[in-house]
């Protein structure tokens, strides 16, 4: 179906934004939350506009899970209602927060190097080659996490 191709393209901004970010010198856009966001927010506002326009019925039944004694139905309206409207903030926080913390690891690793004896500039060498490895893993990660949570959110619509 045709919102396929929106995830997919997704999935390719994020992970190019981030394997640009892993060269020497490149800002990493997708370690700032206006960019994150701007992805996050649009996309589950229109989540939203459409479930609630379309699928109404629905949108009411998924604030309430199944089962639910109607003493705690008030409550559980809350909570969902919450968990809701907090998720484009943790999508684009947990992807800006995952790209800051591996880039200022190796930044400060870097800016250590030139007060270090020969010895332990190769076992920084070593260290840094490893976190890169480890911050190229992080980025397919994210973009994936990304992409697939987007899926998840559009799939409770429908």
């Amino acid at each position: 179906n045709g919102s396929t191709f929106i995830f997919i393209s997704l999935f390719s901004l994020i992970l190019f934004n981030n394997f640009m970010g892993l060269f020497p010198y490149i800002f990493t856009s997708t370690s700032h939350l206006t960019l994150t966001l701007s992805l996050a927010l649009p996309l589950w506002l229109s989540f939203m506009i459409y479930g609630w326009i379309n699928h109404t019925q629905h949108m009411f039944a998924h604030l309430v899970p199944q089962g639910t004694p109607a003493v705690l139905m008030p409550f559980m309206v809350c909570i969902e209602t919450i968990s809701n409207v907090i998720r484009p903030g943790t999508l684009a926080v947990r992807l800006t927060a995952n790209m800051i913390a591996g880039h200022l690891l190796l930044t400060l690793l870097g800016n250590t190097g030139p007060s270090m004896s020969y010895m332990l500039v190769t076992f920084l060498l070593i260290a840094q080659i490893a976190l890169l490895v480890l911050e190229s893993a992080v980025a397919m990660i994210q973009s994936y996490v990304f992409a697939v949570l987007s899926t998840l959110y559009s799939s409770e619509v429908n």
